[in-house]
Order: structure tokens, then C-alpha cells, then sequence
């Protein structure tokens, strides 16, 4: 597809702006060693990850520079030119990467990961992996997923999404001008401010309001490829910045570039405001060269150690990740010499690639002479990639189903035994004073059911076994406010229970459910991740949780205009802010605060006690260790902050009741994995929805006399 211009909207472009950049390449140098020093762990370069963005404003400015000067030479862009370079210069490495990536996770990484990795490798090839990313950076249940094997793939996917974007934006801009006689390259920085200005702006809002997401998001993102684009479309004009002002500018926004390095930290919010200054600086360095001269940065960057660097960056970039992340999976944590180990072993098959693929593609006459064969080509390696995440789908293993013949995931309505055996439903709960329980004759028993009879829920699938209330959207994300509530059990009964709190609290809806039914009450889930049913403020990753504060209060509200029979929660959280400091005398005041008006109202609480923390994911352990489960993935039972911190606010309450499961949960001192042939965890300390609904029973008595009269046993 192309577009033409009138001849007189049609500028000679300087000798200069065809030139070759050698600060440019060099700055491209700059970026991937502060991408890999963080990478590695080195010390010092806490900020290492601006690396990133210094890539953005080059792409920006070299990719605009090139379909600029060919619109004003020939009045014309053609697509299918511009999409071949793409093709060929990216798609060929990328895909042997992807390959290589999948025999890596397939040799080091645990199993638990193949699933999710898998699905990224797809999203990688067709360059979308940024948004996946996303999606699960905001995802509280799958935070215990590993860091992906092609998480670097995110700040490329952004890149190609804007040039799908910029090209056609371009377009436009040239249709406007031949209609309208109106001088190019202002109307393309108008139509890029269109972009650049409100990217910017919801950079610093989504980057304050949920960090997580806006890191990955190509919105947030999408100012700083403008920034070098407006860069592009002002060198007509660089050679006028003085000559005695452009070297400072260049030696300027270099020396901004090493300070977001430098001083930057992974608790600096980004991309946001904090992200204009290697932004800036990178544009700086670029907009200073045609004036600087020798004495700018190109007397560094220039240099044929950094010029070498910058023209192997994109093979070092796509290399080094896999290999970091598939020797971290090897040995259980790299320190930073044995990182910059591996970043360095990382630069032999980027040369490699470089050398013998990344080139030939790139320079080849005949892929040149046909862009539609170098679409052809670049399609090739896409597929071969989404061939190698398919192929990692395809390999995770399936864990055997259990031998009375129920298929993974399928609902259990009795507590099992060691032995296989049902806990008749009349069987005694925890202790409901709250004590710690010796569970050695317990009917759920310590036993790690045999191996051989297989594992309900496959521990493969054990994120995926979760409480209804996830699938149909009633938990409530860290960033919004606004209570959802769903109702479950007996859906048109007069009689409530309200289940309030965090994915702890959440955690208990299977049970609740199955037991809603048999009494007939409805069931009502107010929950919110990471926030507890607490009038005190927590904290998020350091910060005021100020969703959860303002989530509390109109969850209390609601709450006492139409009281609940009975409150049912739980927590994961110990410890409430005071004076900034992390206080579990704050919690609990907080949980008093809150339980006190809704007891006063005749709503009887009931808090159940947080089960117990293994420290390490059970389920990963047994998808490691089918054999000897117990053996290998058991864990010492013990108390937590969290427990003690319950077992207080409940202490002398009344209405408050506390019960503790313990005994069902971790029948004997060492917790068992698995019980009767059902796995006990999922993601951190969560029960699986399966475990959970096999508690009903126990979750039925213990509630027995505070339910009774609500519907048939």
C-alpha cells in the first residue's frame, strides 16, 4: 500500500538525516549492558531497567526518520517495504530464541510453569505478550507464578504494536496534506502530540493507581516511541542548536540516562513522571549529535567497542532473559557474579545469531528486491515460535486420576482420611475457642494419600482449582473501591451469610456453599484482594492500601443497613499501619472497630483462623515429588502473626466466635501435602476449592448451633 504527496509538499531531506548515527548505536550499547547488569543483579544499577526506555526513543526515532525521509523522496510509503524490514530484521532471531527457550524450560524450569510459559511463548511470537503480562501482574491468584521465561518480549511487543499503529497514522497525515497543501512534517508532529500528550498523562495516572498494569500496558508506553519520533521529525532543524550549547545538551541527557540507572529502583513508580528523565535524556542525546560533533557524547559512544555493542544489542537483548531465568530455575538463586556470569555466556549465541541469521536475513539482495518474500519469511519464524509454546502446552504432564475414578477437579462433598475413607458429616471441627488442636485422632488423619492412586486436583492444575466467586468476577481487584457481592447456597433464601474479607476469607466458599444448600441460607461474598474486613489501614507493596480503606467503609455501611445473620472471615494479613509502622495491636483494634457496630446489630462473627503457611508452593513441590509427596513436600505446623493476631481481636468479643480447622487442615505435626488423595494447597496458604468443599462437614458443625432452624441438616 502506498500514498503519494505533490511535489511541492515534497522537501529534500538534509544529506544528514541518511547519515549514519554511530552516538545512536552507541546508545544502543547503553541500553542493553543497563538491561543486563539488572538483569544480573549487579550492584549499583538498581535502575538498570531504563535501559528499556532508551530503546524506545531510539526505535522511535530511527523507524520515523526512515518512512519520513522515503514520504519526502518519494512521495510515496509503501506498507508492505516497510512491514518486510520489520519482518526480516526481528521475526528470524526471535523465533530460534523462542526455540531455544523451549528446550531451556523444558531442561530447568519446574513443571508448574509450563502452562503459563507456554501461553507466553505464543503471545510473545505474535508480539501481544505485553498485555498477557499485564493481566497477570494485576492477577492476585497468580503472583506465585514464576517470572516468564519471555517476559523481556513485552517492551518488543509494544514497539511493533506502535508500528502498527505510527505508519498508518503517517498515512493519514500524508492524505491530509495533499489535500489540503499543509507542510508535512508539522502536520505529522501535530498528529504525533495527538498521541503522545494523553499517553503520557494516563502513564502518570494508571502508574499511581495500579503500577502493576501500567508497567506492561502499551498506552503508558506509547509517549516515549513518540518522543523519539518528534525527535526524527525536528533533524531538519538540529544542525541550528548552537554549537557551544549542543555538546553540554548531549553530555546532559547522557549523564540523565547513567542517573535513572544508577538511582532508579524497582520502588520507583514507573513508567509515570520518573520516566521522562531518561526519556528526555536519550532524546537529548540524539537531538545534540549533528551540532555536537566530536565534542559530544559520540566521543564515547562512537567508539568501535560501543558501536559493536549497540549492533549486537538486539540478539544480547532476546538471549540473555531465557538464560537468566532458566539458571536461576537450575540453581535456586544467582548472586550477582554468577548472574554477570551467565549475561556474559548469553553473548556467544547472540553472536551466534547475529552473525549467521540476524545479518544474512537482514542484508539479503533477494528479500530486499521482494518484500512480500520477507513477509513470507518473518511469517515462518512467527509460526515456529507459536509452534514452540504449543509444543510446551502440549508437554506438561497430567497427573493420574485417582483410583476411585473421580477425574481432577472434582467435587468432593466429605472430608477424606488417610485411609480414603469419608468423615461422617457429624465429625468435630477445630477447636472453636481458638486453640491450637492436636490432630492425631482426628478422622482426617495425617496420611499423604499413595502416590499411585493419583492427586485430586492434578497439582498441575492446582492454581486453577479455585472458589466459583473468581470465575464469575466477585472478587474485587486491588485498584477498585466499589463492593461486588454474589450470592451462592440457597440463592432464594430469606437467610444470610455474609462472607467478607480478603482471598483468605475467599478461600472458605466452597465449604459455605455446599453448606448454604443443605441449610438453606444464602451465602453473600463481600471480598476484595489482599484486603482484610478491617476498619484499620494495611499497607500495599509499602504504601497506604487506600482502596481497601475506602472498600471497608462502604462494605460496613452496607452491612449495617441490612445486617447479616451471620459474618464469616478470614485473613492473610497480621499487621495493620500505625504511625506508618506495621502494628498487629492495629489489626486487631481495626477488627474490633469493624465487628463491634454489626454485633451491636445482632449479626453473630465468625472469624476462621488462618490455616497454616507451608513457606514454599505444596503444589509445586508434589508436581516435583509424585512419588513421596509427604516425604518430600511436608511441612512443620506452627503458629504465624496472622493467627495470633485473630485469635486476640476474637479473645473476650462477644458475638465473636473463632474457629480453628487446624486439626483438618494439619492433622499431625508435620502438615501433609495431601490428604485422602486430595491436594491441601494452591497458591502461597490457600486451600484448594476441592480441599475446602471436602470441609464442608467440619464447617457445618462448627456453625451447627448458629444455623440451626434454617433448613434440613
Amino acid at each position: 500500500m502506498t500514498t503519494g504527496l505533490p511535489a511541492r509538499a515534497r522537501p529534500v531531506a538534509r544529506p544528514a538525516a541518511r547519515g549514519y548515527r554511530p552516538d545512536v548505536e552507541g546508545l544502543r550499547a547503553v541500553a542493553v549492558v543497563l538491561v543486563l547488569l539488572y538483569h544480573a543483579g549487579v550492584p549499583g544499577l538498581s535502575g538498570g531497567f531504563v535501559g528499556v526506555d532508551v530503546f524506545f526513543v531510539i526505535s522511535g526515532f530511527l523507524i520515523t526518520g526512515l518512512l519520513v525521509r522515503e514520504l519526502e523522496a518519494t512521495g510515496r510509503v509503501s506498507l508492505t517495504t516497510f512491514y518486510g524490514r520489520r519482518a526480516k530484521r526481528l521475526l528470524p532471531a526471535a523465533g530460534v530464541v523462542l526455540v531455544a527457550t523451549l528446550v531451556a524450560t523444558l531442561l530447568f524450569v519446574p513443571v508448574v510453569d509450563w502452562r503459563a510459559f507456554g501461553g507466553d511463548m505464543v503471545a510473545a511470537a505474535l508480539y501481544v505478550v505485553n498485555w498477557r503480562l499485564a493481566a497477570r501482574s494485576v492477577d492476585y491468584l497468580a503472583e506465585d507464578t514464576g517470572v516468564s521465561v519471555v517476559q523481556h518480549f513485552w517492551s518488543l511487543a509494544v514497539e511493533e504494536q506502535f508500528y502498527v499503529v505510527w505508519p498508518l497514522l503517517i498515512l493519514l497525515a500524508a492524505w491530509w496534506v495533499r489535500r489540503s497543501g499543509w507542510p508535512l512534517r508539522p502536520t505529522l508532529a501535530a498528529g504525533l502530540a495527538l498521541v503522545a500528550v494523553p499517553s503520557l498523562g494516563w502513564s502518570v495516572y494508571l502508574t499511581a493507581a495500579d503500577p502493576a498494569r501500567a508497567f506492561f500496558v502499551t498506552p503508558t508506553r506509547l509517549w516515549e516511541l513518540a518522543v523519539g519520533a518528534a525527535v526524527a521529525l525536528a533533524v531538519p532543524h538540529l544542525h541550528r542548536v548552537p554549537g557551544a550549547v549542543a555538546p553540554l545538551l548531549g553530555w546532559l541527557g547522557l549523564a540523565a540516562v547513567v542517573v535513572a540507572g544508577v538511582g532508579y529502583s524497582t520502588g520507583t513508580p514507573w513508567p509515570g513522571y520518573a520516566a521522562l528523565l531518561p526519556t528526555l535524556g536519550t532524546a537529548a542525546v540524539i537531538a545534540a549529535g549533528p551540532s555536537a560533533g566530536g565534542s559530544g557524547p559520540v566521543a564515547v559512544l562512537g567508539r568501535p567497542a560501543f558501536v559493536a555493542v549497540g549492533g549486537l544489542s538486539y540478539s544480547l537483548y532476546l538471549w540473555h532473559w531465557p538464560a537468566v531465568v532458566a539458571a536461576e530455575a537450575w540453581t535456586g538463586g544467582l548472586s550477582p557474579a554468577a548472574g554477570l556470569a551467565v549475561v556474559a555466556a548469553s553473548t556467544v549465541p547472540a553472536w551466534l545469531t547475529h552473525r549467521l541469521l540476524e545479518n544474512p536475513v537482514r542484508y539479503s539482495v533477494t528479500l530486499a528486491r521482494r518484500p512480500r518474500r520477507a513477509l513470507a519469511v518473518g511469517a515462518g519464524f512467527t509460526a515456529v515460535g507459536v509452534a514452540a509454546g504449543a509444543a510446551l502446552l502440549l508437554a506438561v504432564p497430567t497427573a493420574a486420576a485417582p483410583a476411585t475414578g473421580q477425574a481432577p477437579g472434582a467435587r468432593v462433598l466429605d472430608a477424606p482420611t488417610a485411609g480414603g475413607s469419608e468423615a461422617p458429616a457429624e465429625a468435630g471441627g477445630g477447636a472453636a475457642d481458638g486453640g491450637e488442636t492436636d490432630g492425631g485422632t482426628d478422622p482426617a488423619g495425617g496420611g499423604d494419600g499413595a502416590a499411585a492412586q493419583g492427586i485430586t486436583p492434578d497439582p498441575l492444575l492446582a492454581t486453577e482449582d479455585l472458589p466459583a466467586a473468581y470465575a464469575d468476577d466477585c472478587q474485587v481487584d486491588a485498584v477498585t473501591s466499589e463492593p461486588v457481592v454474589c450470592a451462592y447456597g440457597d440463592t432464594g433464601a430469606s437467610r444470610v451469610i455474609a462472607l467478607v474479607g480478603d482471598s483468605k476469607a475467599l478461600q472458605w466458599l466452597p465449604a459455605l456453599d455446599v453448606v448454604g444448600v443443605r441449610r438453606g441460607w444464602r451465602v453473600e461474598t463481600w471480598t476484595k484482594s489482599a484486603c482484610p474486613f478491617s476498619a484499620a489501614t494495611v499497607s500495599l507493596d509499602g504504601d497506604p492500601y487506600t482502596s481497601c480503606t475506602a472498600w471497608n467503609e462502604r462494605v460496613a455501611a452496607e452491612l449495617a443497613a441490612d445486617p447479616p445473620e451471620v459474618l464469616v472471615t478470614s485473613q492473610v494479613r497480621g499487621t495493620a499501619l500505625e504511625s506508618g509502622e506495621e502494628s498487629a495491636a492495629a489489626m486487631v483494634e481495626g477488627l474490633r472497630r469493624q465487628w463491634r457496630p454489626l454485633v451491636e446489630r445482632g449479626t453473630q462473627v465468625v472469624v476462621l483462623q488462618d490455616n497454616q503457611n507451608p513457606g514454599f508452593e505444596v503444589y509445586a513441590c508434589v508436581a516435583e515429588n509424585l512419588d513421596d509427596p509427604a516425604g518430600e513436600c511436608g511441612f512443620e505446623r506452627g503458629t504465624s502473626p496472622t493467627r495470633r493476631t485473630l485469635a486476640d481481636a476474637a479473645s473476650g468479643q462477644q458475638g465473636v466466635r473463632l474457629v480453628d480447622l487446624t486439626a483438618a487442615i494439619c492433622p499431625t505435626p508435620t502438615c501433609p501435602p495431601v490428604v485422602g488423595g486430595v491436594l491441601v494447597y494452591r497458591q502461597g496458604s490457600h486451600l484448594t476449592a476441592t480441599y475446602v468443599e471436602s470441609l464442608a462437614p467440619r464447617v457445618d458443625a462448627a456453625l451447627a448451633d448458629l444455623l440451626a432452624g434454617g433448613g434440613p441438616p
